[in-house]
């Protein structure tokens, strides 16, 4: 069990409670960000719906097994707010470079790049966005998305070289389209709702498996909703929350919740994570912060510091009494898409108001400014607004600030 979750002792508790029948209706997954806690959640879906004895062999074939690691399950529900179009760049370019050289490594990125995708794709699925008015819209794009996905499916023949790499492309454009224009940044509560509908219907067979992905940002009533269903967990279901901060979950979510600690890698072991997944061996280490991390955003369209170089100019732009030019600003930061180069740009922000930390005055300043930004991020993320938009009532937010 869990052989492709490297580096992490919260595995072998996993595998312990499982093989002892001791994992309870609803659990925890707490840590940093890219140390594992998605791959965890689905191999766990997996493992407890494999029909093979023993069980959880990362090449089992049974059916169950077959169906989860490709992601198309019917026993699994994967929810919450995630940067799916890093990773898809990343799975993408080391699958079209495996095809175009036929080495060995094609069937595994192959994978890798489908599997990317579906960890998206999952969050549209129909049960979830039943009843809302953005649904036909949705379904035309993942319609289209599943046509290209079946060119490049693992059961076929790989297509030519140029084929291979305009499907991919086309994939690749699409799911920036479907995390742009649809992916939320907290979770409906229309979604809780239908959740409880889907879990409540037994499974043909195995166990039904709910991940809900940064439970921490779940506004009020979608967790007052989440928490009626963990009072009274549906049969044969397993609930999987995951956070990187765990304080800020709910303390009556959290009480009926065993939580699994997952720590942070060396960035050696993060290396050779890399490596062993994206099959890039021309990696560095760096100075500092998750290299898993900084290697998917070495996919970004603008490099992160640029973004950051960016920002610090609105923002001192701003206080110097000067308006800056929104439109060239977002040229320059490549029409902020995927949508992440916006949080980018909001986080670095929030940095520079630290140069304020020096006075209560000051301090309180920083507060305000963190709601404003806060607020500007929940504009765009749940109520999609546009990006000029958002800059713009977000530079009278600063200037009202600066006045102050």
């Amino acid at each position: 069990m869990f052989d492709n979750l490297l580096y992490q002792s919260a595995a072998k508790l996993l595998e312990d409670d499982i093989v002892q029948s001791k994992l309870p209706g609803a659990v925890l997954f707490c840590g940093n960000d890219s140390c594992g806690k998605l791959t965890a959640a689905l191999e766990t879906a997996r493992v407890l719906s494999c029909t093979a004895n023993p069980r959880g062999k990362w090449s089992c074939t049974c059916p169950s097994c077959m169906r989860h690691k490709a992601l198309v399950s019917p026993n699994l529900m994967l929810l919450g707010p995630r940067d799916c179009s890093l990773e898809i760049h990343a799975a993408c370019r080391a699958f079209v470079n495996s095809a175009s050289m036929n080495d060995s490594h094609v069937t595994a990125t192959r994978y890798l790049f489908l599997r990317s995708v579906r960890k998206l794709q999952n969050r549209f699925n129909q049960a979830l966005w039943q009843d809302s008015d953005k649904l036909s819209k949705i379904a035309a794009i993942t319609s289209e998305l599943d046509e290209y996905m079946e060119e490049l499916d693992a059961g076929r023949e790989l297509p030519d070289i140029k084929d291979v790499e305009k499907y991919a492309q086309k994939i690749v454009e699409l799911c920036e389209k479907l995390e742009g224009d649809f992916l939320y940044d907290s979770i409906p509560i229309l979604q809780i709702r239908n959740l409880s509908t889907w879990a409540r219907i037994g499974a043909a067979s195995g166990t039904k498996v709910i991940i809900i992905e940064k439970a921490e940002r779940m506004l009020e009533g979608v967790r007052n909703a989440l928490l009626k269903i963990l009072e009274e967990p549906p049969a044969n279901s397993l609930f999987i929350l995951t956070t990187s901060r765990k304080n800020a979950v709910m303390p009556t979510i959290l009480s009926r919740l065993r939580p699994y600690n997952f720590s942070s890698r060396t960035q050696e072991q993060e290396k050779e994570i890399i490596d062993r997944v994206f099959h890039d061996g021309a990696v560095a280490l760096g100075s500092g912060g998750s290299l898993i991390q900084h290697y998917l955003e070495g996919f970004l369209p603008v490099r992160p510091e640029a973004i950051e170089k960016r920002a610090f100019e609105f923002f001192d732009q701003i206080f110097d009494g000067k308006i800056p030019d929104i439109a060239d600003l977002i040229k320059n930061c490549g029409k902020f898409e995927p949508r992440v180069l916006f949080k980018l740009f909001l986080s670095a922000l929030e940095t520079r108001t630290r140069s304020f930390f020096s006075s209560a005055a000051g301090s309180q300043k920083a507060l305000e400014i963190s709601k404003a930004l806060r607020e500007s991020w929940l504009n765009v993320s749940t109520y999609n607004q546009g990006i000029q938009s958002a800059l713009e009532d977000l530079l009278c937010a600063l200037a009202k600030e600066r006045k102050r």
